[in-house]
């Protein structure tokens, strides 16, 4: 699939996004350590009834990294404004489905609806001791520099809890691994966090009066599965759905179940 990127001025460097079709705005926001390129078979099928942006997040895929304090949720209000998009369905896998969260606390004007996976808010809350180690590997493999070694962590994510990466379709595996490589190898080891996290989520989450539909893998960890499913029953008007025989990245593993769910709940927003 062809790039067609787009790109983004900031006052801390260049944000690259995709923005094809016309119609209602739907903004597709990936996973952390990930890129645009897990929505690319999302993006052909949305983009023949809506106009879908798909944008890399600050310091991920070919955007700028980080050289001041940021949030993932300014960064995005500001490409939408600039594009004079607004409100959109906002669309989110893991750390996108924060993203998208974020935004309906922080910049409630631009956001319609939101669709969120394997994620509540920015705060995170792992208790499940698969979550837990999985975590703990690939943040150490960071720390030591090792990138191989982190880009092997990070890909039980696409497996989950119940599964091993041999019983994951290889080139969902492949995906994943390549998207990895690419963000992990713009960051050092003694590289520091600039994300500012946004506070109070949960607490405010109750708030938020966009539809929100959760849509996990039935095979994720129980943290990622109970944080969404947790947004979904705080919010005014939450639903929950699930594609079956999948575990993080529903949308990579099984594309076609995922566009059934994603579009119906559009079509109810239309």
């Amino acid at each position: 699939m062809s790039d067609d990127l787009s790109w983004f001025d900031t006052e801390d460097g260049r944000l690259a996004y995709r923005d094809l079709g016309t119609g209602h705005p739907l903004v597709l926001l990936h996973g952390g350590f990930l890129d645009h390129h897990m929505w690319d078979d999302q993006i052909p099928v949305l983009a023949s009834r809506y106009r879908v942006i798909a944008p890399d997040a600050r310091g991920h895929g070919a955007s700028a990294n980080a050289s001041r304090p940021f949030r993932h949720t300014d960064d995005l209000a500001a490409l939408l404004r600039r594009l004079g998009v607004g409100p959109a369905v906002l669309a989110g896998v893991s750390m996108g489905a924060s993203i998208a969260a974020d935004t309906a606390l922080e910049h409630p004007d631009l956001v319609r609806a939101l669709v969120v996976t394997g994620a509540g808010t920015s705060e995170p809350e792992f208790t499940d001791p698969w979550t837990v180690k999985a975590f703990g590997a690939a943040t150490a493999a960071m720390a030591d520099g090792d990138l191989d070694r982190a880009i092997d962590a990070f890909a039980l994510f696409a497996a989950g809890p119940y599964r091993t990466l041999d019983d994951v379709d290889p080139e969902v595996v492949r995906r994943v691994r390549e998207m990895a490589r690419r963000t992990m190898s713009k960051h050092s080891a003694g590289e520091g966090n600039l994300l500012i996290p946004v506070p109070d989520t949960w607490t405010r989450a109750a708030k938020i009066t966009a539809p929100l539909l959760a849509v996990n893998g039935d095979l994720d960890s129980p943290d990622h599965i109970g944080m969404a499913e947790r947004l979904a029953g705080l919010v005014t008007h939450g639903h929950t759905a699930t594609v079956e025989g999948t575990a993080h990245y529903p949308n990579l593993e099984r594309p076609d179940a995922y566009h059934r769910i994603l579009l119906d709940f559009l079509r109810r927003q239309d």
